[in-house]
Formats: C-alpha cells, structure tokens, sequence
C-alpha cells in the first residue's frame, strides 16, 4: 500500500475525523482528532485484506456499484434523445426509469454468481417490467454492463435476477442471516432532473443484524475545486460532467471515496485514488447545515421551535439555520454527512409511508465510519431486524437522525423538550 501520494481534498472536510462502531441507546460525541487526510492508490481498496473481514465482498460490491454507475448513465445519456416507456411511474407515485431496474438486474446476475448463498433485499421486481413494456430497455441495458462472459444473458436471466431482490424472494424469519440490502437509484428525482441533483446507487451487506460493509456510488458527485492548484483545476475540466464518486465503508476500517471517472480518449489521466472521509467539525446546532426530505417541511420538524431555516448560504440571519436544498434521496443525504458537507440529515417517521432499509442501510455505517452517528429520534440505534420475516421495513421511534456526532446529543435533547 502506498502512502506517499499527496492527498486530494474531496470534500469539505473538517479536522475531527474518527471510527466508530455502532452504540446502544444515547451516543457520546466522538473527541477530536488530529487531521488525516491521505490517499492511497486506487488499484485496491484502501486498507489490506487482514483487517478487513469481508473484503472479497467489498471488493465485489465496489466493481458491481461502478458498473451500476456506468448503466446509470447510459440510461440517462438515453433520455433525452427516447422518451418512449423509459419513465413511468410506480404506483406508488415515485418515477421509476430502465436504470432502477438494469441496476438492480445487474448487481444481482453478479453478486449472485459470486455469493450464490447470500440473498438479495431490493426495491424492485419484474412485473413492473413486464406490464409497462420495459423488458427489451431493461435488457439491453444490462447486457453492456456485465462482465465479458456473462454477455450471453437472456431475457429470462436478467428478470428472473430482478425477482431475486423482490418482495416475495426470500423469507428470513427470526433467524440470523447475511444479505445483501441495494437502493438500486436513490432520489430517482434527482436522477430525472439532471446533472445538479445527486442521486446513488447504494449497496450494503448485513451480517447478524449488523451493517457490515457498503458502497455508495454516486455519478453526478461535483469537485470542489477552491483548494486545487492550477494544474490540477485544468485537469479536471477535461473530464465529463458526469464524473462522480465511489463511497466504501467497512465495519472498522473507516469511510474512504476516490473519483468516479469516464474519461474522453484524449483527457489526461487524473489520480485515482482513496481519500479518508470524515464528517464536519460544527459544535453549534446554529452554525450547522442541514438536509431535510424533499417531502417534508422546517416547520413540521421540532428543531424548527427553535431556529428558522434558510437556503441563502450568503444571508443566514440571527436565529437561523442553513438548510442545503441540492440533493435528492435519502442516501444521498447521508452521502453529504458522510462526506463533511452536511452536518445533519433529520427525518421525520409519517403515519402514511413506510420507511425503507434500502433507504439508509448503506448510509448509516458510511456516517458512523466517517465519525458521525445514527439513531431515531430517542437515541436507539436503526433496527434492521425489526422486520424480521422480510428485512425490507425499519420502525424508527420518531424518525431518523444523522448527525456529525458532535451534535447528536444537542439534538436528541430539543427534540425531547420540544
């Protein structure tokens, strides 16, 4: 492993960078540590094998998520120029494209020949396919994906691999179990609206009811460049607007991320290479920045008795919170906690809409591994064996909180006194 590479700043980082596993009950904010900011070469994961106990899986997850990433933006790529039965809408009102599918088609064909044992919980299944004439799209999507010798899949292959992640695939009961938890496309929205809005594709393994390790891809991550010097600024101006992130986590190895590229053949090369993430440094619930659901408001939420909420970054007044509005999907918001750029992701459980693991399962252990936290709103960790027949619903107490860690506690208590 080389550590003489300079580092790339991803992110907007901060100095407190910590590991931690998850707690019970009322977490303690993590102590400050000294800067660690590195990077190693992207050729492998970014720690050795002998500390991470599911690397060969985490290996497979970053390779498939990469590939997911690529289809993504084929479909996309797609969309504007053919409209035809390539967005619809589920009944559950959320739009759905050929991606969701061929990602989740595609992550399943490989995970299962590589991990035939371990099952798949996923959003989607085949007979949404099938009924809105998509099977074809989904189809070829997914066979300019896969692995050299898997391109020979038939039709059959590709929706039968989209029902290995579907509601009725497996059955788990009370036992313990492993199994792979996919967001296929988190915050579709944003994946319709273009290049501004994030979405990614997410991907955990759960093992005994812990997250073990996950990977977050995200195709339309943008650069921060304000700390790149001159050269490395031109650099990045040659790649394609797409260029996003690959984000990793594994249960005591930390949270790391390295560019997502798709080069044009005459661009210069660009390190690729891992970046330790590490959450914000904010201590003051004021001076914090926050990302609430898209389907909610600053006025149902209870921090909201306190402080206003603004989206003026440049105007933020007495009594006011910065309220970030660019991301889309809860794993992206996680993604944004995870990263630095966000200190707080908080969401509110509602009577009429169930709420997902694929909807934050990859998320959490990317926060915790980042040094940030993750609870309800009463201080309990996510539960992801409360549904224990199926594993595809969480039961929050209030609703979810994501913090930096440093504010965890400060925010547990106004939501207890409010």
């Amino acid at each position: 492993m080389d550590l003489s590479i300079p580092a790339m700043d991803l992110f907007l980082s901060s100095s407190n960078c910590s590991t931690v596993r998850f707690a019970n009950l009322y977490y303690r904010s993590p102590a400050p540590l000294r800067r660690r900011t590195f990077a190693v070469r992207s050729t492998a994961l970014p720690f050795p094998n002998h500390k991470a106990k599911y690397f060969r899986e985490l290996q497979a997850a970053v390779d498939v998520v990469e590939r997911a990433c690529r289809l993504c933006l084929d479909v996309k790529s797609s969309l504007s120029a053919k409209s035809d039965g390539r967005i619809v809408e589920k009944n559950d009102q959320t739009p759905v494209t050929v991606a969701d599918f061929g990602v989740q088609a595609l992550v399943s064909l490989e995970l299962g020949k590589l991990f035939p044992s371990i099952p798949l919980v996923a959003e989607e299944d085949s007979a949404f396919v099938r009924s809105n004439n998509l099977v074809e799209p989904v189809v070829n999507a997914v066979t300019g994906c896969l692995s050299s010798i898997d391109k020979s899949r038939t039709e059959a292959d590709v929706l039968e691999a989209i029902d290995r992640g579907g509601k009725d695939a497996f059955v788990f009961c009370t036992k313990p179990a492993t199994y792979w938890v996919l967001d296929p496309i988190d915050g579709t929205r944003g994946f319709l609206k273009g290049t501004e809005a994030l979405y990614v594709v997410g991907l955990a393994l759960v093992v005994d009811g812990e997250i073990v390790l996950a990977v977050m891809g995200c195709p339309n991550w943008k650069e921060d460049l304000r700390n790149k010097s001159i050269s490395e600024v031109q650099g990045y101006k040659n790649i394609l607007s797409e260029s996003g992130i690959v984000m990793v986590a594994h249960l005591g190895c930390g949270t790391w991320a390295r560019r997502l590229i798709f080069e044009r053949q005459d661009t210069i090369n660009v390190p690729h290479s891992w970046t330790r993430c590490c959450v914000d440094h904010y201590s003051l619930v004021h001076e914090a920045r926050f990302c609430i659901p898209e389907s909610q408001t600053w006025d149902s939420l209870p921090i909201s008795a306190l402080f206003n909420a603004t989206t003026d970054a440049n105007s933020i007044g007495d009594n006011q919170i910065l309220l970030l509005p660019q991301c889309c999907g809860s794993l992206c918001k996680y993604l944004m906690v995870a990263s630095g750029r966000a200190s707080v992701f908080i969401l509110r459980t509602r009577d009429e809409k169930t709420i997902k693991a694929w909807d934050h399962a990859a998320g959490i252990i990317c926060v915790h591994e980042a040094g940030g936290q993750v609870s309800d709103w009463e201080g309990y960790q996510i539960d992801l064996t409360a549904d224990q027949t199926e594993r595809r619903i969480i039961f929050p107490l209030g609703g979810v909180l994501v913090t930096n860690g440093t504010l965890h506690n400060q925010i547990i208590e106004i939501i207890y006194r409010v």
